[in-house]
């Protein structure tokens, strides 16, 4: 049963008559009339002090996991720690009390910025050209299909309709194509993780505009067959998207372009700077080659006047030839391009390759050590991310599910559950290279002691958790029967 203390109760059911946090001072202009639409007879606001107030929303926040106290193996989202510098330097006041409208020759070094953000991921991806304006990385996936239709548009190229999406991508992969107007065909995945060679040669016809390839895909794998992949698409006259959400396991290591992609978003938000989830602001540029340069959404950041004895360059902004357009009002999230900027010199390139290295053997370290206790559909090396399979011959009734909840009680926060939909009772687990040795076997520890648990006192596991501010919620409930006020 859930339980709910005084501290958890509604800023409503704490209200008291009388009480009073603030006051308005008098009105010094003369009142208007309000109109009468908008009045209510009775508008039940609470009444609290400040100090109920404070109280109230520091211990509601202290129920909360978060990253700054505790380890959060969330498979896809990476949520690893990010040096607080970052949030550090994004707040300064020449970054943070900017406007996007102001005349260029007042945001100079703001542009320069951009300008050096570019030119540092094409770099890191081996692309030639770049947007920073998508404002997350689901807008630069959409960014990066909406590209390649307008490639075959400008081609006269009609006929092609039909994006490959292969079964381990990622989930918003279909949506997206389906919005750019593809019709979704799926690419089965092969016994050892791979894009399955002998699908895709069947699909390989002159109705292909394309293929989304997220790599290392979803079940933390690199395809082994990249190269092929790309060659037999590239061959049939499609282009190769890639999703550059699990770039963080790449960096340093392997630049995406010289595979064969043609166009890429980034997820600045996870790899660069953020963690992925918290539904905050985020920043997912999109890169591409030569062929695909001239459809880059805009604005873009440029040099407008080259740098000469007296003054240094003059950067501004340029619309490329055919933009697909702007995708938001500005030139996206700019204190998310600061941030990570602000890692991205923090790490070097030499720190860079490490991230990926450490988040790889992170990574490798947790599954050789669970895949004993918990079925590895795919066993081989893994990159920063690997999925279990919760089904135990000797505990069928544990689900992936009692295992996430029963986390919760040796303060863990649980890993992505049922995704991908390849692996039924799926776990998927990241540990981010900025795990200690320590936090992960205290993981291990915990997932063996669940796994013990799973075949001695099953119950445990299905009634969990019972150590949280709150218990086992009926989650479908939930879904359907929504409350949304108080």
């Amino acid at each position: 049963m859930t339980t709910i203390t005084n501290e958890q109760l509604t800023i409503f059911e704490l209200s008291s008559p009388g009480r009073v946090g603030f006051r308005f001072p008098e009105s010094d202009v003369p009142a208007a009339a309000l109109d009468p639409a908008l009045e209510r007879a009775e508008l039940p606001l609470p009444e609290l002090s400040e100090l109920d107030v404070v109280r109230h929303f520091t211990h509601l926040s202290q129920l909360n996991h978060a990253i700054d106290l505790g380890f959060y193996p969330l498979g896809s989202c990476t949520m690893k720690y990010n040096p607080k510098i970052c949030e550090q330097t994004a707040r300064y006041p020449g970054f943070a009390q900017l406007h996007p409208e102001q005349p260029i020759e007042t945001i100079q070094g703001a542009l320069l910025l951009i300008y050096d953000l570019q030119e540092t991921l094409q770099q890191i991806s081996g692309f030639t050209a770049s947007s920073l304006t998508p404002a997350a990385g689901a807008q630069g996936e959409f960014c990066g299909v909406k590209m390649i239709a307008a490639y075959h548009a400008d081609r006269n190229d009609m006929r092609r309709k039909v994006m490959l999406i292969p079964d381990s991508a990622h989930g918003t992969n279909p949506a997206t194509s389906v919005m750019c107007g593809f019709t979704v065909k799926p690419v089965l995945t092969d016994a050892r993780g791979n894009i399955d060679l002998e699908t895709l040669a069947a699909l390989c016809n002159d109705e292909l505009a394309g293929i989304m390839i997220t790599n290392p895909n979803t079940l933390g794998l690199f395809d082994e067959n990249i190269e092929k992949v790309l060659e037999m698409v590239h061959q049939a006259g499609g282009l190769v998207y890639g999703d550059g959400a699990n770039m963080n396991a790449l960096l340093g290591v392997v630049k995406p372009a010289e595979l064969g992609f043609d166009v890429m978003h980034f997820n600045l938000h996870k790899t660069f700077a953020t963690p992925h989830g918290g539904g905050g602001p985020g920043s997912g540029p999109v890169l591409c080659n030569e062929t695909l340069a001239p459809f880059l959404p805009g604005p873009v950041a440029a040099i407008l006047e080259p740098a000469t004895e007296e003054l240094p360059p003059l950067y501004g902004w340029h619309t490329p030839e055919k933009t697909i357009g702007r995708v938001g009002s500005f030139a996206g999230h700019f204190g998310m391009l600061v941030r990570a900027y602000t890692y991205i010199l923090l790490q070097g390139s030499d720190g860079l390759r490490q991230v990926a290295e450490h988040a790889c053997l992170n990574a490798n370290y947790l599954m050789h050590a669970l895949k004993d206790a918990y079925p590895l559909p795919y066993d081989r090396t893994c990159m920063h991310e690997f999925v279990v399979d919760v089904k135990w011959k000797d505990a069928p009734e544990v689900r992936a599910l009692d295992v996430a909840k029963r986390l919760i009680d040796y303060k863990f926060h649980p890993p992505t559950n049922y995704f991908p939909l390849i692996v039924h009772e799926a776990l998927m687990i990241e540990p981010t290279e900025t795990e200690s040795k320590q936090t992960l076997d205290a993981f291990i520890e915990a997932m063996l002691a669940i796994a013990k648990e799973a075949r001695e006192d099953p119950e445990v596991l299905h009634t969990a958790p019972h150590n949280a501010p709150f218990g086992r919620f009926d989650e479908v409930k939930a879904a359907k029967d929504l409350k949304l006020t108080a």
